[in-house]
This record gives structure tokens, sequence and C-alpha cells, in this order.
């Protein structure tokens, strides 16, 4: 969780379900067979399968269907990943995967828990427990290389405001994109008054925990597994080796500064408070545990600032003061409180490391924009969907972007209809769409050199004009 996290880029390389991969997997008869090689790779005809079927029921749900050959779409998605995943062990990308193994053992988790234990979950899927989890790590670790990989080819793609305008230029008249309902809403929000006291503890509490450490008391790794809300608690606060450079700065520079057996004082980050063991360093790779604790309240502090926004509310309702005056005296949110509380995506751009983003700065936002990883919260959306124009909610308990308790009172200033897009009015969606563009050319030129370059081997029968880089078929 404290490492840095690589931006999202838009792509239509689609990876494999893990799931649904592992099962295949098990499933494999004498009459599997190898249907495609890339580099040192192979896809088996199971794995095509499992992943066709994956599509269409992904389509179903959502409500559409594609008249290409679902067989033919999963088999070129996969040679893609191999593709990326071949190169990227050859380029040495740099791949954060830190959180792999939490990763793995929370989905195992949640296995076990439904098949009732672990030895269910063994007969279910006809394999030991161990079998099954290094499939799922071989199959997330090929996954995250390949993302790596094919973040590293875009990552110095950039657009100007000439670039949009030409797209957007480009575009027939008759197939504008259509932008879907947008919302514009004001937000007055509260911290616990008792935030600071609950920061306290919870330094108080890693400071003990430091102690019972190094006075041998205690093992690290014993307290990780017992209190640390990072995934990375399941195996002690263990994390793989890396440089610093992949984690945020407060946690990197205090790395920095340990010697193996060394434990930090205690580091505040993004995502809480941290203290960190350093277990050796080989070159500049650091392997180090850590525990990372957030403040925790009781019901009653959680309650109050509720309680206040509810009563703000209604002053709001009876005209006594403005939102906007509100949004000044009281709310705890610097970004909106100076702007009548009107919600932008500032958090998010300062959160991605874009902190001169004016131009990129939006108050509009999509129904995708909120409950996604990242995005604006689901808690959010669904206290607009109860609002008319003008109103404003009750009170509701939510969390930042870091996870911090907080109390919110939002209204819904303003709904734009469904429209064809507009170069003044959506300017900034479609600049992502230009960009999204470029990246993809850029994508799609790179991944037909290395095709031509890297070994690629298609069974006859699974041949077809269908894919839509030709390259493919040697």
């Amino acid at each position: 969780m404290i490492r840095k996290t690589l931006l999202a880029v838009v792509t239509a390389l689609i990876f494999f379900g893990v799931d649904h991969g592992v099962a295949q997997q098990r499933r494999q008869v004498m009459l599997d067979k190898v249907v495609a090689v890339v580099g040192g790779s192979s896809i088996l005809h199971s794995d095509v399968e499992a992943y066709a079927k994956e599509l269409v029921e992904q389509r179903r749900q959502m409500g559409y269907t594609s008249d290409r050959d679902p067989m033919n779409e999963a088999l070129e998605a996969l040679m893609q990943q191999k593709l990326l995943y071949n190169q990227a062990l050859i380029d040495s990308i740099d791949v954060n995967t830190s959180d792999i193994s939490s990763r793995i053992e929370n989905y195992l988790q949640m296995l076990i828990t439904e098949a009732g234990g672990i030895a269910e979950l063994e007969a279910k899927e006809h394999m030991p427990i161990f079998t099954y989890r290094e499939m799922l790590r071989q199959r997330y670790e090929e996954q995250t290389y390949a993302q790596s990989m094919q973040s590293h080819v875009v990552s110095k793609v950039t657009i100007v405001p000439g670039e949009v305008e030409r797209f957007y230029n480009d575009i027939d008249k008759d197939s504008l994109p259509i932008i879907g309902e947008q919302y514009v809403y004001a937000q007055i929000t509260k911290f616990p008054s008792s935030l600071k006291e609950a920061q306290q503890r919870t330094k108080e509490r890693l400071l003990d925990m430091r102690e019972r450490v190094i006075t041998g008391k205690t093992k690290f790794s014993v307290l990780a597994r017992m209190y640390s809300v990072d995934g990375s608690a399941l195996h002690g606060g263990e994390m793989e080796p890396a440089p610093s450079s992949m984690y945020v700065r407060p946690f990197a520079e205090a790395l920095e500064k340990l010697k193996p057996g060394q434990v930090s004082e205690i580091v505040e980050t993004e995502f809480g408070f941290h203290i960190i063991e350093l277990i050796d360093k080989k070159g500049e790779l650091y392997h180090c545990r850590h525990i990372v604790l957030r403040p925790t309240f009781t019901r009653e502090e959680l309650m109050e600032p509720s309680r206040e926004l509810d009563s703000i509310a209604n002053l709001i309702r009876k005209d006594s003061i403005t939102f906007d005056e509100a949004a000044l005296k009281f709310s705890d949110d610097a970004t909106s409180k100076y702007n009548g509380g009107i919600v932008s995506n500032h958090d998010i751009l300062a959160r991605q490391g874009v902190y001169d983003g004016a131009r990129l700065t939006a108050t509009r936002f999509l129904k995708e924009d909120f409950g996604q990883q990242g995005g604006k919260s689901l808690d959010d959306y669904s206290a607009l969907m109860r609002l008319k124009v003008g109103e404003v909610s009750n009170s509701f308990q939510t969390t930042d972007l870091m996870g911090n308790h907080m109390s919110k009172i939002v209204k819904l200033v303003e709904i734009i209809p469904a429209h064809t897009a507009s170069l003044v009015d959506d300017y900034i969606r479609l600049e992502e769409m230009a960009l999204q563009q470029k990246q993809m050319k850029v994508f799609n030129e790179w991944l037909s050199e290395k095709i031509k370059s890297m070994y690629v081997y298609v069974d006859p029968d699974y041949r077809s004009d269908e894919f839509e880089n030709k390259n493919w078929i040697k």
C-alpha cells in the first residue's frame, strides 16, 4: 500500500481473470494443447476457452455483444500479455510486486471461507493449497509485469492543447462522443474533533510496539501480524526487496536512514503511521517490514461531527446561512471550502503527483467517477441520488482518499444532461480521449515492432484474419 501507484493507462489489453485461469489449469487433460507460443511462454487451449467465456459473460452483464469471435479475441489478448511479460523481463522493468502476496492471501482466504475450510477448498480444486497458491502467484506476477511494461511504453506520451483541438475537429460531427450525465456538487466535511487525540493514541501504540521490539520482548513480525492494517500483515509486515524510490517519500527517507536490524521512529504518510524495520540492504534494494496503524475512534467520537453537520444542514434549509458561508466557516476540506464547497478532482490530481494541474481541474463528475479506485466516494453518489438540484443532504459518514474517517453533507448544485461533446464545455474529457488515442497509437506501433522481433508461433487451426494486429501471423 505504501508504494507509489502507477497512473492508470487506458489500453485495449484485458488481463485474464485469475480465478478462471487457475481453474482451467486444473482442468487440463491430455487433449489440451498449446495453441500459441510468445517468447518463452505457452498459451493453452483451455486458457483461451476460459477467457473467451469470461469475455462473453462480461458483455452479457454490461448489455452488449461483439461481432468478433470471442476465442480469437481472447487468444490475441493473452498473446499480448505474454509478450509484455517477456519484454518486461528483458528490459528489467521496475515492477511493484509488494502487494502480490497479500492479494493472493486475501483471495485465498475468501475462497477458503466460501468453501468452508482449507480441506474443502483442496477437494473442490483437486489440488493442495500450496500448489493453488503458487499458480495464483505466477498469474498475478505475470499480469503485474505486463501492466508495468505497458505503462512504461506510454509513460512519456503527453498531449498539448493544439492536439486536443485537432482530435475534436477530426471527428465526424455525426460521430462525436456522447458525454454522459454529469453532477456538480458541493460539500462540507468534518473530521472528529478528537482527531488529534486519536492520532496521539495511535502514535503511543506504535511507540509501545517499538519499545517491545527494541527490548526483545516481542518480535516485529508478530506485532505486524496482530495489529498492522496493511495487507503485508499476513507476512509479518514483510515486503519484497525494492529500491527506496518505490516508496512514498516519508517512508523512503526513514528507510534510507536505517541499518539492518534497526527500527525507525514513527513515520507519518498518507496511509497512516508506520514503524519500519530494515531486514537487509543489497545494492539499491531495501528488504524491510513495517507496521501501519490509522487513528481509530469510538462510536461517540464518530457521531459527534455528524450531529454538528445535521444542525448546519438545518440552518441552511432555513436560510439562516448559505451553503457557501457554512462551507467557509465550518468545513475541514481546505480544497473546497474557499470555493463555496464545490467539489473538484484537485485531491485526486494531488494524490497522483499532479500539483500544477489547474488546467486539468474538473468539477463535473460522471456516474463512473464515483466508487472507482482513486475516484470520488460512492457514499457521495448515494447521497446525491436522493437529492433534487439545490437540496442539501443529511450527514453521512465516509472516508477520504487516505482512509481517514469523516462526516459530510453534500448539496446537489447542478445536473448536466447527457450531450454531444463540446470543445468548450468538455475540454478535459476530450483531452483524456485524445491522450488515450495517442497512447494507443504509440503502444500499437511499439507492439508491432516487438512482435516482429520476438518468437511468436500460432497453431494453424487458430490463425485468423480477425487479429487486430496482423503481425501475429508470421
